[in-house]
């Protein structure tokens, strides 16, 4: 079932229900959109994006309180009845005992937050952004290197979890072991996370499960990271040639979205924690507008022109 539960909603905006006799288990919002009803409580409701959370803030609460009763409660009924998913009261405002009937009355829960209207908007877009954006599970290990997201990937038994384990004992973080949910937040931006049954967990062959939270403590795990660059380790083949310099990139595609991508040869004695920090530290450095392998590029250049001066002389 898609869309997110207004459970977790609730929980992770931290929410106030003041509608507890409404069974919420089995309602999910599903859309990344959110609607503060203006036409709607004048009874215009032509047009009205009914399925999206709505947000009343201080300047519909305050209409609403200059009505006369009646008013206020054929007002309020048009809009609850439009089989909306939620409500949430912002800015301090408090629904009264009308509305909660009412409210009651249609199975619309009421929510309050103590967060300003402005501030809660942008909250709720984000998070309902990340967590209703398009979303595939795919094999490999997710770890926090020095602030960028490394996604490891390679075939079953190659070394990516031992390269993980070998990070974090180096103090890096684990976003995910195994399965890696990707998020395709903008036209830029990929998320991962990890499953919430294998959240903190590597599998080490020979070893089983081990708890990386519990080990080596909450400062070793990560729940979410942006993916920033991937590693694809594989076995050496000595036919193959690999790409020695890095003059140009090369990228992988993800929901859309390319990430770059280097693939590492796995040979017996290469230390990879220390090779994935150094790819971590050179992409974070060419974000940042150096590019070593272009600066090698330079000096040939410059010694070929120097040496071709000193002939014609």
């Amino acid at each position: 079932m898609k869309g997110v539960e207004l459970k977790k909603m609730i929980q992770e905006l931290k929410l106030y229900n003041k509608t507890p006799d409404i069974d919420i288990s089995a309602k999910r919002i599903n859309t990344p959109e959110i609607n503060r009803p203006a036409l709607q409580l004048t009874g215009y409701l032509e047009h009205f994006a009914n399925e999206r959370v709505q947000i009343i803030g201080y300047v519909e609460y305050t209409y609403l309180l200059h009505l006369d009763r009646e008013e206020k409660l054929k007002a309020f009924e048009r809009f609850v009845s439009s089989k909306i998913p939620c409500i949430v009261f912002t800015t301090m405002t408090e629904p009264d005992e009308d509305m909660l009937n009412l409210a009651n009355k249609y199975d619309v829960p009421i929510l309050v937050t103590q967060n300003t209207t402005s501030a809660f908007m942008a909250e709720i877009i984000r998070w309902l952004g990340v967590q209703l954006a398009p979303c595939i599970s795919i094999h490999g290990v997710l770890v926090d290197v020095y602030g960028e997201g490394i996604l490891i990937m390679g075939e079953s038994g190659i070394g990516k979890s031992e390269a993980a384990l070998e990070l974090i004992k180096r103090g890096h973080r684990l976003v995910s072991d195994d399965v890696v949910e990707i998020r395709r937040v903008s036209d830029v931006t990929l998320v991962g996370s990890a499953p919430d049954i294998t959240r903190h967990f590597i599998e080490l062959r020979g070893i089983g499960i081990i708890d990386v939270k519990t080990l080596f403590g909450v400062e070793s795990v990560k729940n979410t990271q942006s993916i920033d660059l991937v590693i694809k380790l594989e076995e050496w083949n000595r036919d193959k040639e690999y790409d020695r310099l890095g003059m140009e990139e090369e990228y992988t595609e993800f929901l859309g979205n390319k990430v770059v991508c280097h693939s590492l040869p796995i040979r017996p004695g290469r230390n990879l924690a220390v090779i994935v920090e150094a790819a971590a530290v050179n992409h974070r450095q060419k974000k940042m507008g150096y590019n070593a392998a272009q600066e090698l590029y330079r000096r040939v250049q410059e010694n070929m022109a120097k040496k071709r001066e000193e002939g014609d002389e």
